[in-house]
């Protein structure tokens, strides 16, 4: 591994701007369960694979688009009029050792069992339409994936890039905390009419913070207009209650702001997600590796989910940086916060980046070059145990959206 280039900065922490924006996406969000089920399709692969084989073959199913259906949602219970399709396209080994691969029954397999244990209002709709379009990969991309099978090394199969940073700020808390809350199992069973398809933006300036909450209302469970808006006074208040004790700012709570009830127009829908009418979704448009829309903060393109665990580094090292960033923060005295970047290159290690740098935010009195060898000895901890992060996957460790 190259040597790690180290460099302190006054503040890497957006609080010392005077304004700060972060998005979360939820779980029945359309973009958000394109990547769902691109990463279980990759993991139920990965499986597949491991049992069969003893091995992970090549893979990579980060392809996903969610093309919305039409509804008809009204109090008391609408219907659904087209179900939504989902199109799962990628490159996977479809045949080794003269034997063939189901892809096309793990890929129906795994959407419809992620959709039926997410989405608690889809159990009574149509099935959703799916469409398998996944291929066998080029030759040359398969061939780099299968030396690490010979040599040991897994090997970069592409030339990109990772980017992590710790600790999460304030405003980060809230809105991931917000979202993670409302989608809990234990408050579905109290308050089924909230659907899965929460976003939360969250908004911090004049020493306020402002979160804009969309939640899609299940039908079914709201009997007319006024008991809409009893349901939608419960969840602001259930917010500020989740959200009492994490800053001392002021904190508003706004939901579903598009609604006007003097004219009939409410957020309802019949399966708990706008992916029934009002949006579609694709892989990679929503929330980064720590769950998160950030653009105060460093962030790559990237779309983890789908991308093979054992050399796709667009996966690996936005994984990693994460995890290093917050090693540095943990680890350290004197470290306040920490930005990581990894660059790889195809073809060569992915235990070996073409480029290591880490940022640090130092507290008051404490000095760079110190740390400099601890910095550069725990990056390369990280970095050796990157193998580690495919049994973390398969078992559902790591979240990557």
């Amino acid at each position: 591994m190259v040597d790690t280039l180290i460099s302190a900065h006054p503040n890497l922490d957006p609080d010392g701007s005077a304004v700060e924006v972060v998005e979360r996406k939820g779980l029945g969000h359309p973009d958000t369960i394109c990547d769902a089920l691109a990463e279980n399709l990759s993991l139920a692969l990965c499986r597949y694979y491991r049992d069969q084989f003893g091995l992970i073959l090549h893979h990579n199913v980060d392809k996903a688009l969610l093309w919305g259906g039409e509804s008809n949602p009204a109090f008391g219970g609408g219907e659904i009029i087209r179900p939504m399709e989902i199109f799962l396209a990628g490159r996977a080994t479809s045949c080794y050792k003269d034997v063939d691969i189901p892809i096309g029954e793990l890929v129906e397999e795994t959407v419809h069992r992620w959709l039926q244990n997410n989405l608690h209002a889809l159990q009574e709709t149509p099935a959703p339409v799916v469409h398998h379009l996944v291929r066998h990969g080029s030759q040359d991309l398969v061939e780099l994936y299968e030396r690490q099978q010979r040599t040991g090394i897994a090997l970069a199969n592409d030339t990109s890039c990772g980017v992590g940073y710790a600790p999460l700020d304030e405003l980060e808390k809230i809105v991931y905390t917000t979202e993670q809350q409302l989608n809990a199992p234990q408050v579905k069973q109290r308050y089924p009419v909230i659907g899965e398809d929460i976003k939360v933006m969250g908004v911090r300036r004049a020493g306020s913070i402002e979160l804009t909450v969309a939640c899609a209302m299940v039908d079914r469970y709201v009997r007319d207009a006024d008991d809409y808006m009893t349901h939608k006074q419960q969840i602001v208040e259930l917010v500020q209650q989740q959200t009492a004790g994490m800053t001392d700012l002021s904190l508003q709570v706004n939901l579903n702001t598009a609604d006007v009830p003097e004219q009939g127009s409410f957020y309802l829908t019949v399966t708990g997600t706008s992916a029934e009418a009002g949006d579609d979704g694709e892989v990679g448009r929503g929330n980064r590796t720590n769950g998160l829309i950030t653009p105060y903060r460093p962030m790559n393109m990237e779309a983890a989910a789908g991308k093979n665990p054992v050399t796709h580094v667009g996966k690996l090292y936005n994984l990693t940086a994460q995890r290093l960033a917050a090693d540095l923060v943990r680890e350290l005295t004197g470290v306040l916060a920490a930005q990581c970047f990894l660059v790889s290159r195809i073809g060569q290690p992915v235990r070996e980046p073409w480029v290591v740098e880490v940022r640090l935010q130092l507290a008051d009195g404490a000095e760079l070059e110190p740390l400099r060898s601890r910095v550069d000895a725990i990056a390369r901890s990280r970095l050796e145990q990157i193998d580690q992060l495919q049994d973390e996957l398969l078992h559902a460790v790591i979240p990557v959206y």
